[in-house]
């Protein structure tokens, strides 16, 4: 019961601060801009892409091709390159059903932690705390690091996304080293 209580208190101090970090810091703009001469750019894209919401990697290069490396790179050579997230003209920007998925994330990230320091359980509140926070370092760096490799993400982006993630561990693990103890210190 105790890493269910602490799952969720962490849970909603998390979302708390991932709130404050994207609403009151500039950490959650961090990295991004305007598109250049944005809405020849947009009409280009409404023509050829339309309703077809997704992702889309490009110039593209058939995975299975076997000579895809040499395409690729002759590409390169004379072709922007880059990741796009596309959504379609017209859809809502309804936020709720994206926060709830957001603090159900942070839910199970909180849970998982609480999980793994109850398993752990070193014995002073800063030890569990930092066990927690170290969680956050992993979880920080897995996906953000890798973006930044392979998709060209921003430098700034990256550190931005690494900065609100880590925090969001150490408030989880502050919360979460108050409520899961060691059997001695709970009686």
């Amino acid at each position: 019961m105790r890493i269910l209580l602490a799952g969720l208190a962490g849970a909603i101090a998390m979302f708390i601060w991932v709130s404050v970090a994207h609403v009151v810091t500039p950490l959650g703009t961090m990295g991004f801009s305007q598109i250049p001469n944005e809405k020849p750019v947009i009409d280009a894209m409404k023509a050829s892409i339309g309703d077809h919401a997704g992702m889309y990697f490009f110039p593209w290069v058939e995975p299975s091709d076997p000579k895809m490396m040499e395409k690729a790179a002759a590409l390169a050579k004379t072709n922007p390159s880059g990741l796009l997230v596309y959504q379609k003209p017209g859809g809502t920007v309804d936020m709720t059903p994206m926060l709830v998925k957001e603090f159900a994330k942070e839910f199970i990230e909180a849970l998982i932690a609480s999980f793994l320091l109850s398993l752990a359980m070193p014995g002073s509140y800063l030890a569990r705390a930092g066990f927690v926070a170290l969680i956050g370092v992993c979880t920080a760096i897995a996906t953000n690091v890798s973006y930044w490799i392979w998709y060209a993400f921003s430098p700034d982006y990256t550190l931005a996304q690494i900065v609100i993630e880590l925090v969001g561990m150490i408030v989880v693990g502050l919360v979460a080293a108050a409520i899961v103890r060691p059997r001695a210190a709970q009686a």
